[in-house]
């Protein structure tokens, strides 16, 4: 672990290799799981202002479900996720006419009707930031339905933070993503001199 400001950073960061391949995972992490995407206390908020404008990129499903249950929940576990649909797929979510998961959020966003990409833990998606007591643990949480975009990563030799480089520096911000690529460069450095 390598402590930047309040945050303990797990070394997978700099030892995995990862790219998304929707092509072969078709946005499945957006379907599988136990639970809802986490969500921050602020971020309730958001969904709250923008969900009118959301609300016709997503499903008849999704809408019913977001309707029922509310923007946001807290899960089985205590944690405020977003609404899943029968238990599976985030509301969110959609899918498109080949078979692909995308968020309706992230759609809204690209076509410029709000100005919130999407769910931060989203966004960072493998990468979770875990909230203790005086700092934050920055994790790796790896699964397989994301070995696909391992294999591409490791063609690519794309290392996780620097895939992860536009949610790390919105969660954290520039200059802590700068303490990262230096963290990273003596990591290597040291790697290679032992």
């Amino acid at each position: 672990m390598f402590q930047i400001d309040n945050t303990l950073v797990t070394e997978d960061l700099f030892e995995k290799e990862f790219v998304c391949n929707l092509n072969a995972c078709k946005g499945i992490c957006c379907v599988e799981g136990d639970s809802g995407a986490p969500l921050l206390e602020e971020e309730k908020e958001i969904l709250d202002r923008i969900y009118e404008t959301v609300k016709p990129y997503l499903s008849e499903e999704g809408i019913k479900a977001i309707e029922e249950q509310g923007k946001y929940i807290i899960d089985f576990q205590g944690e405020l996720t977003t609404p899943l649909i029968n238990n599976k797929e985030c509301a969110y979510v959609v899918q498109d006419k080949n078979g692909m998961y995308h968020c309706g959020i992230e759609q809204a966003y690209n076509d410029k009707k709000i100005d919130w990409q999407k769910p931060i833990s989203c966004h960072l998606y493998p990468v979770r930031v875990k909230d203790y007591s005086g700092f934050q643990a920055v994790n790796y949480d790896k699964w397989d339905i994301c070995s696909s975009a391992c294999e591409l990563g490791k063609q690519m030799q794309v290392p996780l933070y620097k895939f992860l480089k536009e949610p790390l520096v919105r969660k954290f911000g520039e200059e802590w993503y700068k303490d990262i690529e230096a963290v990273a460069t003596q990591y290597y450095q040291e790697k290679k001199e032992s």
